[in-house]
């Protein structure tokens, strides 16, 4: 729909201005480094209360004071980020996915009291399939393995899934730091796991590779 191209669109041109005022920051924070790394806040005079000659002074406020605007720039755009972000994900799901996840979290924590595990039939078929898995990953932590058939993601089940690995993206990107319930098939065996999409040595928030299961029908 023509909200949700417009607000992605907004939503981009802010990230690219926030990465550019970062590369300013950070340009600036080298001329501080290299006038002797004196920071924000080191002293721009001697012990005997001279201006300092082994540092170029002009230079270093000038550099302090940009910083500070430019800090002050980003906070404000990151404030417009995270609002932008709200309404896009409004536009994008008829429910909040955190507050599915939460609830999916909780009906798998009530299951679990009363000794048992989330009913899914066995004919499921699977989201996706995970191909790879980093070591010391989250996917790691969480117990993911090679081939193993995520039948259920959170919030996502056969149900509702569009089969768009970018379904399951908005979701990882929006339960960052937060528990994801998963079920999953791993051979014969049903199994549920909790994963936490979180930042790690490597790349993105999972540390693993999905992809769509092949059209065909499942052997049970």
């Amino acid at each position: 729909m023509a909200t949700e191209i417009t607000t992605k669109a907004r939503l981009e041109r802010l990230i690219a201005a926030k990465k550019e005022l970062e590369a300013q920051i950070n340009k600036n924070g080298e001329i501080l480094a290299a006038n002797g790394n004196v920071g924000m806040t080191g002293p721009l005079v001697d012990s005997e209360g001279y201006p300092r000659n082994d540092i170029d002074i002009y230079q270093v406020r000038q550099a302090r004071q940009t910083i500070i605007c430019l800090q002050n720039d980003h906070a404000q755009l990151l404030d417009q980020i995270h609002e932008l972000l709200n309404q896009y994900h409004a536009e994008i799901a008829t429910t909040d996915p955190e507050l599915i996840n939460r609830a999916s979290a909780l009906e798998l924590s009530n299951e679990r009291e009363h000794g048992g595990s989330l009913a899914i039939p066995l004919n499921s078929k699977p989201l996706v399939v995970v191909n790879l898995v980093s070591p010391n990953s989250p996917a790691e932590e969480a117990g993911l393995r090679v081939g193993d058939k995520i039948l259920r993601f959170g919030s996502i089940n056969e149900t509702n899934f569009k089969k768009s690995l970018e379904q399951i993206g908005e979701v990882v990107r929006n339960m960052q730091n937060q528990n994801v319930q998963l079920k999953i098939k791993r051979a014969d065996q049903f199994l549920d796991l909790v994963l936490v999409p979180k930042t790690w040595v490597g790349r993105g928030l999972l540390g693993c590779n999905i992809v769509l299961p092949p059209e065909e029908p499942m052997e049970h």
